[in-house]
C-alpha cells in the first residue's frame, strides 16, 4: 500500500512530452470513423446495461489510452464536451458537465449532516470529489479527507488532462492511500461522518460496490448517524428492476435510504442516480441541515443549491411508485 500524505504535485505527472496519437492508426472498440462526414466518434454501448441505445461524442484528438493493472483506460478531447475519460469504454467525466455529478455527491451528505468532520472517499480518481470537499474544509467544516483509490494512474492521468478536477490531491488535509477500497474498509480502525463512493459502473472488480457485504462494510466504518452516499450507475430510464434491487440491499443495511439523481448529458439518458443512507431514521436526508445564501451559493457551487438539494430527491410518480423511496 502506498500512501502519499500532503505530497508534491510532481507525485501525479505523467510524461508532459507524450508524442501525439494518430487517431487514423489508433484502435479501440469505443472509437469509429464515419467516412461520410469524415470525422471520428466515440461511442458508449452496452448490451447489458443499456440495450438498445449508445451515447456519441465526436473526437477531436486522443490524448493517452493504456492498460493499467486494474481497467482500459482512455483520454481524448471532444469537440463539444472538451476532455473525456473513459475507464472500460464508459464515460466518467467530462470537462463541460463533470461539476454536476461531482457537486451532488459530495454536497448532499455533507449538507445533511450536522457536524461532517472525518470524510472517507472510496474511489474518486479524477479527484473531483476532493476539489469540492475542500471548500468545506476552507469554511472549517470538514476537518480530514481519506481518500482511498486503487488505480493511481487515474490520478496521474486527471492531473494532466483534468486539470481543473485534480488539483487538490496534495492538500495538507487530504490523506492518499493507493489501494483496494474492501481492504482498507475491512482493516481501519477509524470511524467516518461522511462515506462518499464515488467508483466505476458495476462492472467487473467494480461490481462487488454494488452488494450488501459492501453496504455492511460502510456501516461498519461509519460513526454514529453517519451518512453514506454512492453512484447507482443507474437512473429511471434505464434498468429500473436493477436500481430496485440495489435499494433493497442498501435497506437491508442501512434503515433511511433515499435515491437523488443529477443531469449529466454526458451519461446515457442524461441522468444517473445516487443512493443515500444513514442509520439516523429521524434524519430527513431530502433537506439540508446546513445552507448558503444566493450570493455565496453562486460562489461556491455551479450546480448544487439548496432547492437542487431538495427537489433531486423528487421522481415521477411511476418511478417513485415502483421503487419505493
Amino acid at each position: 500500500m502506498h500512501e502519499y500524505t500532503n505530497g508534491t504535485s510532481n507525485d501525479y505527472k505523467v510524461d508532459q512530452q507524450d508524442p501525439p496519437i494518430d487517431i487514423s492508426k489508433f484502435s479501440h472498440n469505443t472509437i469509429s470513423y464515419d467516412s461520410k462526414s469524415q470525422t471520428y466518434w466515440f461511442y458508449e454501448k452496452s448490451a447489458d446495461a443499456f440495450p438498445g441505445q449508445a451515447f456519441g461524442l465526436q473526437v477531436d484528438q486522443i490524448l493517452y489510452h493504456t492498460q493499467s493493472q486494474f481497467q482500459d483506460i482512455l483520454v481524448f478531447k471532444s469537440t463539444s464536451f472538451g476532455n473525456v475519460l473513459v475507464l472500460n469504454g464508459i464515460i466518467q467525466c467530462t470537462e463541460k458537465d463533470e461539476f454536476a455529478y461531482q457537486e451532488l455527491i459530495t454536497h448532499v451528505p455533507i449538507m445533511s449532516h450536522p457536524v461532517p468532520k472525518h470524510v472517507l472517499v472510496i474511489g474518486g480518481g479524477d479527484c473531483g470529489v476532493i476539489r469540492e470537499l475542500i471548500k468545506h474544509v476552507e469554511d472549517e467544516t470538514v476537518e480530514s479527507i481519506t481518500m482511498v483509490e486503487i488505480d493511481d494512474m487515474v490520478i496521474k492521468l486527471s492531473t494532466k488532462y483534468l486539470p481543473q478536477m485534480a488539483k487538490y490531491h496534495n492538500h495538507p488535509k487530504v490523506k492518499l492511500h493507493i489501494e483496494d477500497g474492501f481492504k482498507f474498509l475491512r482493516e481501519t480502525s477509524h470511524k467516518f461522518d461522511v462515506i462518499i463512493t464515488d467508483s466505476s459502473d458495476p462492472e467487473g472488480p467494480a461490481e462487488e460496490f454494488f452488494q450488501v457485504n459492501y453496504f455492511k462494510l460502510l456501516r461498519n466504518a461509519l460513526n454514529s448517524n453517519g451518512i453514506v452516499i454512492m453512484q447507482s450507475s443507474e437512473n429511471i430510464w434505464l434498468n429500473l428492476k436493477y436500481l430496485k434491487n440495489l435499494i433493497k440491499k442498501c435497506k437491508y443495511v442501512f434503515p433511511n435510504v433515499k435515491f437523488c439523481q443529477c443531469y449529466m448529458p454526458s451519461y446515457t439518458s442524461g441522468q444517473l442516480g445516487l443512493l443515500v443512507a444513514t442509520t439516523d431514521e429521524s434524519l430527513d436526508l431530502t433537506k439540508p441541515l446546513k445552507s448558503f445564501d444566493k450570493r455565496k451559493e453562486s460562489q461556491l457551487f455551479k450546480y448544487y443549491n439548496q432547492l437542487i438539494h431538495q427537489s433531486s430527491f423528487v421522481l415521477p410518480t411511476w418511478a417513485e411508485d415502483y421503487l419505493e423511496v
